[in-house]
């Protein structure tokens, strides 16, 4: 398959005028294809290159969850180890007995458990959004404190150690282990890698990560002269989000935050999904992979009201969505902005679509998806 073919079916959505521009990479048997349509701004004259730089908002997580691995692979922590030893801000939580309980004094119990790195890495450490389930006043004190709920801010949150003092004045919301809420536990997990690596969160990633794979347009902070800007929709079209000049990726963030703060290419990120369908490709241990892009949760966390608009019927492994289709199983993840990977191991089969437009449209996500399963089917 090429990524002509898949943007054939994402073209006319483009012309439209639903994103300004799209990039679609497909990496089919270990080739890698681009193709590209539309412009950098809507109603502009700069066409979209095929390698621009983007916001990857929460394709983030990830790389961060194989940076995990890589980590636990070196003994430098364990999947089933309490988080405590290297946050120890998070030690002996307390959890919420109701939801809608008072944000100050509110009743509580002791956990059960400690918050164990698997937790954060599956999204179940007790934390999370609040979605159709009533009111929250906990959690509307977490946003209140500036815990990042809501689009990435690069510069929007305060370092590490504040960060985590923060989120220590709040109790859990479920249990550990109980529930799956996006997206808490992914902030909580750079952190506590940071710490184990003894770096900050940057430079391990580069090092395990980013560098060995040759992802060298992917960091935390965006190469000016390649990056484009992103979009928000408004009432009247789409507004911008962030622009180039003054963009918030072109400095170094405070807390590099691993729920979505990396800025790279459409090129990179099949890169990585190339290393997983590769078996690790040296970089991960084969089992590694297979955990990860493993279903972990019960049919009763996938279909929780926390979880089920984000997850869509479908699960979650250690760091990417996962489900299956009918042309077989798939994995992957999307980004707020407008990315969207996913991989079809049976098929040896990756493919990215790359837009920067916030909240995604769906008819775009779904046109990519079905262009790409139509033809396997076929």
């Amino acid at each position: 398959m090429h990524a002509d073919e898949v943007l054939a079916g994402v073209a006319p959505l483009v012309e439209a005028g639903e994103v300004p521009g799209a990039i679609v990479g497909v990496r089919h048997r270990g080739v890698t294809t681009l193709a590209t349509t539309g412009m950098t701004t809507p109603g502009g004259d700069l066409a979209l290159g095929p390698d621009a730089v983007v916001r990857l908002s929460s394709n983030t997580k990830p790389l961060v969850a194989a940076l995990a691995l890589c980590l636990v692979a070196d003994g430098l922590l364990a999947l089933d180890e309490p988080i405590d030893r290297l946050v120890p801000e998070l030690a002996d939580r307390r959890v919420l007995v109701r939801l809608d309980g008072p944000a100050v004094d509110p009743e509580t119990v002791p956990a059960a458990r400690p918050i164990t790195v698997e937790d954060l890495l599956t999204m179940r450490m007790g934390f999370g959004y609040v979605v159709d389930e009533g009111p929250c006043p906990t959690f509307d004190r977490a946003v209140a404190l500036g815990l990042g709920f809501g689009p990435p801010d690069p510069h929007g949150l305060p370092g590490p150690d504040e960060w985590l003092a923060r989120c220590a004045q709040l109790p859990l919301l479920d249990q550990p282990g109980a529930a799956w809420r996006y997206e808490l536990s992914f902030a909580v997990l750079g952190a506590v890698l940071a710490r184990a690596a003894g770096c900050g969160l940057g430079e391990v990633l580069t090092a395990r990560i980013l560098g060995p794979l040759g992802m060298d347009a992917t960091g935390f902070v965006a190469d000016p002269g390649r990056l484009v800007p992103a979009f928000v929709r408004g009432e009247d079209g789409l507004d911008l989000f962030d622009g180039v000049a003054d963009s918030r990726w072109l400095a170094p963030p405070a807390f590099p935050d691993a729920r979505g703060g990396l800025a790279g290419t459409a090129e990179d990120l099949l890169r990585f999904a190339g290393m997983l369908l590769d078996g690790g490709g040296g970089l991960l241990d084969p089992a590694a992979v297979t955990a990860m892009t493993t279903d972990r949760l019960t049919p009763a966390q996938r279909a929780a009201p926390g979880a089920a608009p984000f997850l869509d019927g479908g699960g979650w492994g250690l760091g990417v969505g996962v489900g299956a289709t009918a042309v077989g199983p798939r994995y992957g993840w999307a980004g707020g902005l407008g990315t969207l990977w996913y991989s079809w191991p049976a098929h040896d089969l990756a493919a990215v679509l790359v837009t920067q437009v916030l909240p995604p449209t769906g008819s775009v996500f779904g046109a990519f998806t079905r262009t790409v399963e139509d033809a396997l089917a076929g």
